[in-house]
C-alpha cells in the first residue's frame, strides 16, 4: 500500500489511522510501538513502521504512562549544570537511565535550597518514576516525593544519611590521598581552598586535609572558603598568595576552584609546580587540559550514576535505604611536581 492509496488524516494522527493505513489491527500497531507483548512478523512490522513514518504518528506519552503505570522517566536535580563535573555526572545518569529504558528530566538548582525544593515539587507533580538528587543539603526535604510514593537517591553524597538511599565517595579519605601526595613532595605548609555549602556543614575534604597534616605532624596551613567555581578559586588563590603564611602547596576541593587558582598564580608571576604545587578533587576533563595539567582525585562517575539509577528502576529497586560508597583514585599529573 502506498501513500497515494490512503488519504492522510487532517487532525492529530491516531493509532486507528496507522492501523487503517497499514491494513492491520490497532493491537498490531500497539505491539510494534511498544515492542510487544506479542511478536509481529517482520513484513507486517515494516508496513506499520512505514505507516508511522508517512503519517507522522507520535504515540501519546500520557496515555502510555497511564496504561503502564509508569512515566518511564527519571528526574535529576544537580546544583550547577555549568560545572563540567556535574555535566559529566548528568551525562552518566542519562546513559544509565537509557540503558533501563527511561528518559531523563534534568533540572538545575543553582545551589539554592528554594530552587531545589521547587524542582522536587515539579518532578513529583509530573509523576516521574524516581528522582536522583545531588542535593545542596546533607538531609534534604523529600516529603513531596514520599507523599507521591516516588523513590529518591542522593547522588554525590559523602556520608550515609539516615533514612535515605545514597551514593558517593569517602571525601575525607579521598582528600587525604591528595594531601599525602603533596606531603610526599616535601611540602610542610599546605593550604586549603574549600568550597562552601548551604548548610555550613564541615566538608569531608576539610577533614581529610586536617587528618593528613596531623598524621604527618604538620601544622594547619592557611584555609580560604569560597564557592565551588572558577571565580571562587580565583579569589581563594589571590587570598592564599597574599597570606603572610603563603603556602608552598594548595589542595583545592574542586577542579573548578583549582582552575581559578592557577589563573591567580600565573597572574602573580609564580610558577606551578616550581614555587607552588597544586592538587584538586573531582577528576573532570578540564583538569587534564589545564596548564600544567592538574593532579586530581577522580570520582568514579559512571559507577555512581549506574548505582543511583539501579536503586530507582533497576535490579536494586526497593532494597531499602542504604549508602553505597565507591573508591576514588589519584590521577597524578604535573601540577604537583611529578614529571
Amino acid at each position: 500500500m502506498t501513500s497515494s492509496a490512503v488519504n492522510t488524516p487532517r487532525g492529530p494522527v491516531t493509532r486507528k489511522d496507522v492501523a487503517r493505513y497499514a491494513g492491520v489491527s490497532t493491537a498490531v500497531v500497539s505491539y510494534v510501538v511498544n515492542g510487544g507483548p506479542k511478536r509481529v512478523a517482520p513484513a507486517t512490522e515494516a508496513k506499520v513502521q512505514d505507516a508511522i513514518r508517512v503519517l507522522g504518528y507520535r504515540p501519546n506519552a500520557a496515555a502510555r504512562a497511564l496504561k503502564l503505570g509508569s512515566s518511564e522517566t527519571i528526574g535529576l536535580v544537580i546544583p550547577d549544570n555549568s560545572n563540567p563535573f556535574f555535566s559529566l555526572l548528568s551525562h552518566a545518569v542519562e546513559d544509565a537511565a537509557a540503558e533501563c529504558g527511561y528518559a531523563l528530566v534534568l533540572t538545575n538548582s543553582d545551589g539554592s535550597v528554594a530552587k531545589e525544593r521547587r524542582h522536587i515539587r515539579n518532578l513529583a507533580a509530573r509523576q516521574v518514576d524516581g528522582v536522583v538528587l545531588a542535593s545542596v543539603l546533607f538531609e534534604p526535604d523529600l516529603v513531596e516525593l514520599d507523599d507521591a510514593d516516588i523513590p529518591a537517591v542522593l547522588l554525590n553524597h559523602g556520608d550515609a544519611a539516615p533514612g535515605f538511599s545514597s551514593v558517593g565517595v569517602d571525601l575525607a579519605a579521598s582528600a587525604r590521598l591528595a594531601v599525602e601526595h603533596l606531603i610526599g613532595h616535601g611540602h610542610t605548609n599546605i593550604g586549603l581552598a574549600i568550597g562552601t555549602n548551604t548548610a555550613n556543614d564541615v566538608d569531608g575534604r576539610e577533614r581529610g586535609w586536617l587528618q593528613a597534616l596531623s598524621d604527618a605532624g604538620l601544622l594547619e596551613g592557611p584555609i580560604v572558603r569560597g564557592p565551588f567555581s572558577r571565580a571562587g578559586g580565583y579569589a581563594a588563590g589571590q587570598r592564599l598568595l597574599s597570606s603572610a603564611n603563603r603556602p608552598t602547596a594548595i589542595f583545592a576541593s574542586s577542579d573548578m576552584q583549582a582552575i581559578g587558582i592557577l589563573r591567580a598564580i600565573h597572574e602573580a608571576g609564580i610558577s606551578v609546580p616550581g614555587d607552588i604545587a597544586l592538587a584538586s578533587f573531582d577528576g573532570s576533563v578540564e583538569a587534564e587540559y589545564s596548564w600544567p595539567a592538574l593532579t586530581t582525585v577522580e570520582q568514579p562517575v559512571k559507577a555512581m550514576a549506574e548505582a543511583a539509577v539501579s536503586a530507582l528502576v533497576g535490579e536494586n529497586r526497593g532494597k531499602g535505604a542504604g549508602h553505597r560508597q565507591f573508591p576514588t583514585r589519584l590521577l597524578i599529573r604535573q601540577s604537583c611536581g611529578c614529571p
